[in-house]
């Protein structure tokens, strides 16, 4: 018998369906080994070796694995092929206490029968070298944690947690928000001629002013109102000519397969998925066999798969939308790994629409995504006529362009749209003269930066060299799982109010664990650790002893008042009639009673941005509308209590009693019933993912939307329609109807 052991049990469900009856393919359900979860782990008075321990969770399947293992005549290790795989691979060999000689490591970019029998044809023994850049990971990451997190408890607040990578995303996310809000808007206006040709009505030229006096207007070249008012007044009576006119052929290029960074990115703008979405569905797509492994950085397509698509698009789409030869991408990655893959279909003839019935719809929109981009880049360009009108307004000093496109041949278009505006101009001849119809003037203003979607924060990370392929998503959701970050109404990356405090004083006292450069210097270390270029002690020691030193010297040198400072409030204490100060703990501000410790009484603060004055009013009010509200499960009165997410009903008898109610009120009605119980209303919530729209009778009814009810019903399936920013849209995740 030959054992295959794999990481996750969907991976060894599909590996069993190519493989005969010789081979038992079991799961390790990931890691077998891991740092102790209530110590440190790692020898830092010595050569940091790490200390493993089998978690409690994995011992049964260890039990198990070792049993078949002894049973075995062959041991094939088929982890995933990062770094992270080959750290499984090698925690398996440790813990089954295998013998090396009946022991192989495969390794496959894809789940089919042809990429497993071509691995099983040359096992290799494991790399340690990618074992080691790990481990180095690992123990950066947990020397930091374990060491930080503790000073943040006693400077900061209990629960706060600091991570090499993730403390500096965090970074990023406050600086943009501070951009944002210490950005000034600037006025300025645009004018715009709409003009036609004396025969031909019908067909109106629109022209943007883009000279004065033969220089070009910049954005913010007409200031005010006054200027555009005059420009405007000497344009009304001016005759309007035809001064140039130039025509072009462009040629668009396809865009490469996917990289785990741009997969995340491009799922996030098109799809609304999150990072970690992206990842979990590409995830279970790979384990099923219908995607490549889905982390890389590499934008290699195999020979194979770049026969199958030619093939494929000659026999299906058209011959002139195939190559004649393969078009090969080079990637711009820091530390790309150039021997991986891109993220493609593991079949360039399995369309999207031969898996609709197989997976879910998430799955299914980003598999069509992926199989488009693949497919795709081995098309011909796009070509498309560009057409521009230089338009003079005589004996003003001003001319007027206009941009016109039309696709003369969709090339890669017809399978991967993309937002290319056509808008065909009216033919016109050099010295014409046209028409004007109306003069716009419209006022605008310079927008902030926005904040970070995960697609810009991934963006940005691979820009720096922070993280890897691997790590963007597992960062951001620990920085939301956190509390550090919260999603706005448009899932946009937000720092909540102990973020600030945070990042101030890592930068302050620890600038090199959250510097980018830095960071982003380790990077490249554990790169050339995987690459055999460097020994990993030697950078953990570099590393650790200077950050070590720093940090006890801050434990005397800070003091916790000077980074918490508290504010005055004329909210009164309702136990002891002391004022009450306003603090801010781990999920944001809070009034505390200034007696303390004699008065340990504190309250919560519902919002964030609003003095404490407007928000015990706030509570106040619903202290008075509830205060004859019984627990329904002990009777005894019910109290107004404020917590991560607002106000809400608790039993006074707590904790006798643990019984608890929403507060409709503090989420914002929306008026609408709800369409599943016909009982509740649809009201607004918060959670740590962003603003979301739920039915109030919860938990009876767990009716729940991530974009706000219009309150009308989809044409097709009677679900609610939701708000997008694109427009109205069925909520139901597998109609797809917009408006």
């Amino acid at each position: 018998m030959n054992l295959i052991i794999v990481e996750s049990p969907t991976k060894a469900k599909t590996i069993t369906k190519f493989l005969g009856p010789d081979y038992k393919i079991e799961s390790s359900f990931g890691h077998i080994r891991d740092l102790p979860k209530k110590e440190m782990g790692i020898d830092v008075e010595g050569s940091f070796e790490p200390k493993y321990v089998i978690p409690d969770a994995a011992k049964k399947n260890l039990k198990k694995l070792k049993e078949l293992a002894q049973k075995a005549d062959t041991i094939i290790l088929a982890t995933d092929e990062d770094r992270e795989g080959e750290a499984i691979a090698w925690h398996l060999l440790e813990a089954l206490k295998i013998n090396n000689k009946k022991t192989g490591r495969i390794v496959f970019h894809e789940i089919t029968k042809d990429a497993l029998e071509n691995a099983l044809k040359s096992p290799r023994e494991i790399d340690m070298r990618l074992v080691n850049a790990q481990q180095a990971r690992r123990i950066l990451d947990r020397l930091v944690g374990y060491e930080l997190s503790p000073f943040l408890w006693k400077k900061v607040a209990r629960g706060l947690s600091a991570g090499r990578v993730q403390s500096v995303a965090v970074r990023l996310i406050v600086e943009r928000e501070r951009e944002i809000k210490a950005f000034k808007p600037e006025e300025y206006w645009t004018i715009t001629a709409n003009l036609f040709k004396p025969k031909d009505k019908e067909k109106i030229i629109e022209a943007r002013l883009n000279k004065i006096e033969g220089k070009t207007i910049g954005k913010l070249g007409i200031k005010n109102k006054a200027e555009a008012d005059k420009i405007t007044k000497d344009l009304a009576s001016a005759e309007y000519f035809v001064a140039q006119i130039e025509k072009k052929e462009k040629k668009k290029n396809p865009l490469p397969p996917f990289i785990t960074s741009t997969l995340q990115q491009s799922a996030n703008r098109m799809l609304g998925f999150s990072a970690k979405q992206t990842m979990m569905l590409a995830q279970r797509l790979y384990e099923q066999g219908y995607i490549t492994y889905m982390r890389t950085d590499s934008l290699n397509l195999s020979e194979k798969f770049l026969k199958e698509a030619k093939v494929y698009l000659k026999n299906t789409v058209g011959d002139k939308y195939a190559l004649a030869k393969p078009r090969y991408y080079k990637t711009k990655s820091k530390g790309a790994q150039e021997a991986h893959e891109a993220i493609r279909p593991t079949e360039a003839v399995r369309e999207p629409e031969k898996l609709k019935e197989k997976i879910d719809s998430r799955q299914y929109k980003l598999y069509k995504l992926i199989w488009q981009r693949a497919i795709a880049s081995q098309m011909p360009q796009a070509i498309l006529d560009s057409t521009v009108i230089d338009i003079s307004a005589r004996d003003t000093a001003c001319e007027f362009r206009a941009n016109g496109q039309i696709i003369q041949f969709d090339g890669y278009l017809k399978i991967y749209p993309e937002k290319s505006k056509e808008l065909e101009l009216p033919e016109c001849r050099k010295n014409e003269k046209l028409e004007l119809k109306n003069l716009d003037k419209e006022e605008h203003f310079t927008k902030p930066p926005g904040r970070y979607s995960d697609a810009g924060l991934v963006k940005i990370l691979e820009k720096f060299g922070i993280g890897r392929p691997s790590t963007y998503a597992p960062t951001i959701s620990t920085i939301t799982d956190r509390n550090y970050v919260n999603r706005d109404e448009n899932k946009k990356l937000a720092p909540t109010d102990i973020a600030y405090i945070v990042i101030d004083l890592l930068v302050s006292h620890f600038p090199r664990v959250i510097d980018y450069e830095f960071t982003a210097h380790l990077e490249t270390d554990l790169d050339k650790i995987a690459a055999g270029e460097k020994k990993w002690q030697p950078v953990i020691k570099d590393f650790y002893k200077p950050f070590h030193e720093n940090l006890n010297n801050k434990y005397n040198e800070i003091n916790k008042k000077d980074i918490m400072p508290e504010e005055k409030s004329d909210e009164k204490c309702d136990k002891c009639g002391a004022p009450m100060i306003i603090k801010t703990g781990r999920y944001g501000k809070f009034f505390a009673c200034s007696a303390y410790p004699e008065c340990k009484n504190i309250k919560g603060m519902n919002g964030n941005g609003n003095d404490g004055a407007e928000k015990s009013e706030e509570i106040k009010k619903l202290e008075e509308k509830y205060k004859d509200e019984i627990c329904d499960k002990c009777g005894a009165p019910m109290a107004i209590k404020n917590g991560r997410y607002g106000p809400f009903l608790a039993c006074s008898a707590y904790p006798k009693c643990k019984n608890i109610k929403n507060i409709s009120e503090n989420s914002g009605s929306t008026g609408i019933t709800c369409p599943k119980c016909k009982k509740g209303k649809i009201v607004q919530k918060r959670s740590r993912r962003g603003t979301f729209y739920a039915c109030d009778q919860y938990p009876d009814c767990k009716n729940a939307y991530w974009a706000k009810p219009t309150g009308k019903k989809c044409p097709d399936c009677d679900a609610l329609m939701v708000e997008t920013k694109e427009g109205a849209k069925c909520s139901s995740k597998d109609c797809g109807y917009t408006k």
